[in-house]
């Protein structure tokens, strides 16, 4: 990093914002702003993404007016041989703009969509058993 970039101005409202987003989240104020930059950058990239935090307290990009991340697009379209049409009829509910937004971000992002499709691919049933044996079926007497 040059230090021209380590030396970015920022407008006191904009620092004020960053820093109550720091105190929030328990985080370093530079954590925060790189994050923050690091999402906009991706949205300005790929519009029609947005970021959310997750159960767990990560960010996850997701497609704009749905619940869903962009990688279950990118995984769906890849089980489909990367077929648009067959990707357009199994999600019917969302629009052209959408799907090609998760698409557009799993091109521009292929490491991170890749490892969350592997995430998702490594929970199995007896993984998920395993670790929550309460959610097994119940045998019937």
């Amino acid at each position: 990093m040059t230090d021209q970039a380590a030396a970015i101005a920022v407008p006191a409202a904009v620092r004020a914002e960053l820093e109550d987003a720091a105190r929030s989240a328990n985080r370093d104020i530079s954590d925060i702003a790189a994050e923050m930059l690091s999402e906009a950058v991706k949205m300005r990239r790929c519009p029609g993404i947005l970021f959310w935090s997750d159960s767990a307290g990560g960010r996850q990009a997701r497609i704009e007016g749905t619940g869903l991340e962009g990688w279950e697009i990118a995984s769906a379209y890849r089980r489909a041989h990367e077929d648009w049409e067959v990707l357009r009829a199994a999600f019917h509910w969302l629009s052209e703009r959408q799907l090609r937004a998760a698409l557009a971000y799993a091109e521009a992002y292929p490491a991170e969509i890749d490892e969350r499709i592997r995430q998702n691919e490594a929970w199995t049933p007896e993984r998920v058993y395993a670790e929550y044996p309460y959610m097994r079926p119940q045998k019937r007497q």
